[in-house]
């Protein structure tokens, strides 16, 4: 299974040609590849999957995406759909 998280965009840059972004998961920043969706601005969500942002999504879905999350972690949801 494969799963997309999404993130808010803080940033955009080229690093070694490769156009990448500083992303926040919920306070943790990470840099990802933005070379799927180059057309991607800073405030922006996108969904990541193994540091790859696959696709843009608005501000509303990412805050259903991260409601589900939590809703998944509570009832111990990611350990059941990992088995």
């Amino acid at each position: 299974m494969c799963l997309g998280v999404p993130a808010k965009v803080l940033e955009v840059r080229r690093e070694r040609e490769l156009l990448t972004a500083v992303v926040d998961f919920g306070g943790v920043c990470r840099s990802v590849c933005l070379e799927h969706v180059p057309e991607t601005q800073p405030g922006e969500y996108v969904l990541v999957h193994v540091g790859f942002a696959l696709s843009r999504i608005d501000e509303e879905e990412a805050n259903r995406i991260f409601a589900l999350m939590r809703e998944l972690d509570e009832m111990d949801g990611f350990e059941k759909l990992a088995e």
